[in-house]
């Protein structure tokens, strides 16, 4: 008895339909999965047949299972992702504050985390954000300066504040021992062109 050979997944039309679902468009999904715009389009008209790799990164981004690519069902994973400390990312600014990058690249302007750390004297100053940007720090050790605006405070070490940051504004360290910030910085849903 001859044994059929099962056709190929219909990746393409899979890609398609999930992409469709989520709402996404190719530029958007580019941009979350560093595929090309080119190469996703190609893929869903069946022009080309993609590596695992690519398809794996493709996966990643629309946060769905690489099966539901492959049978076009399943169900949706849950968002499980881990960050270790030798992948997080340090920012040197100029004013010698440094900035650690706790949120994956394919929040950024969306929800950025970060771990800031600033040495006696230090002032990080930062030009208006894009509208409706607004930034939460919580001071996990020493003592910090924040002005906004017109606004201005002294926090220490537990101390919580948020602030919108769509104004040019400043984080020091007026203390005489190291600081050490949680920052979260959240964009508006309409903008995302505001970075630290």
């Amino acid at each position: 008895m001859e044994r059929k050979i099962p056709d190929p997944p219909a990746l393409g039309s899979n890609l398609h339909r999930e992409r469709r679902r989520q709402q996404l468009s190719l530029d958007a999904l580019a941009a979350a999965s560093g595929v090309s715009k080119a190469m996703l389009s190609q893929i869903e008209a069946d022009k080309v047949n993609p590596t695992i790799a690519t398809m794996w990164k493709i996966a990643h981004a629309l946060n769905i299972d690489f099966e539901t690519l492959l049978r076009g069902e399943g169900k949706r994973s849950k968002r499980f992702e881990v960050n270790r400390r030798e992948n997080i990312t340090s920012i040197a600014a100029e004013s010698g504050a440094v900035f650690e990058v706790l949120s994956p690249v394919n929040m950024a302007e969306d929800l950025e985390l970060y771990r800031l750390k600033l040495a006696p004297g230090c002032v990080h100053r930062s030009l208006a954000h894009s509208p409706g940007t607004e930034e939460f720090l919580t001071v996990l050790s020493g003592s910090i300066r924040v002005k906004a605006g017109g606004n201005e405070a002294e926090l220490r070490t537990g101390d919580f504040i948020l602030f919108e940051s769509d104004v040019e504004h400043e984080i020091g360290n007026p203390g005489e021992l190291p600081a050490e910030v949680s920052m979260v910085v959240r964009f508006a849903a309409q903008t995302g062109m505001g970075k630290k």
